[in-house]
């Protein structure tokens, strides 16, 4: 049990993620919430349920990828994990689980992901261009030597708080189904 951070304190459950170990498609969130922190699977609440449906929708089922978050307990009352949280977290887990998987695509799900992911990958000035600009564009790059696709995505949640953005979601998952189109040639 990990207590490397103060998160530790108010957590259920730690969420270190589920998936398929040799997975192409590797997904990032923020932060497990309620349900997750409950159940300690990511991604089985109300943004959940919109990730699997979007899945569903391009044929790619979820015992597939792997679904993890950047950090592994859900921070109080759902706020944003705290920098020195995303470090301890990261360096002991997330970046290991990147190294294990190797997937070859890596979707961020969120300003959070998205920023760790690209600024890890050298491209900070990327990284602060934000969600609503980077969604919808895959961008070739490294992460722990690794050659990987990034795709920046809205977090499923935020089409809970404003539907407008169900539209360039469903977009974005479907260029995910092109890269995975393309690595199979």
């Amino acid at each position: 049990m990990c207590v490397k951070c103060p998160l530790w304190k108010g957590r259920r459950n730690a969420v270190p993620g589920e998936g398929d170990i040799d997975a192409s498609v590797l997904f990032v969130g923020e932060a497990p919430g309620y349900w997750e922190d409950m159940k300690g699977l990511p991604f089985v609440g109300a943004a959940g349920k919109i990730l699997d449906a979007l899945l569903e929708k391009i044929k790619l089922p979820r015992e597939n990828v792997f679904i993890t978050n950047v950090v592994k307990c859900r921070p109080p009352e759902n706020r944003d994990p705290q920098p020195d949280e995303v470090k301890t977290c990261t360096s002991l887990y997330l970046n290991r689980q990147i190294a294990l998987i190797q997937p070859k695509i890596i979707v961020t799900l969120g300003r959070h992901s998205t920023a760790y992911i690209l600024s890890k990958a050298g491209l900070e000035t990327k990284a602060s261009e934000g969600i609503t600009q980077l969604h919808g564009k895959v961008i070739q790059t490294q992460f722990l030597n690794l050659p990987l696709s990034v795709i920046p995505m809205f977090h499923p949640a935020a089409v809970l708080h404003n539907p407008k953005y169900r539209d360039a979601l469903e977009k974005d998952f479907d260029l995910l189904k092109n890269e995975l189109k393309k690595l199979k040639g």
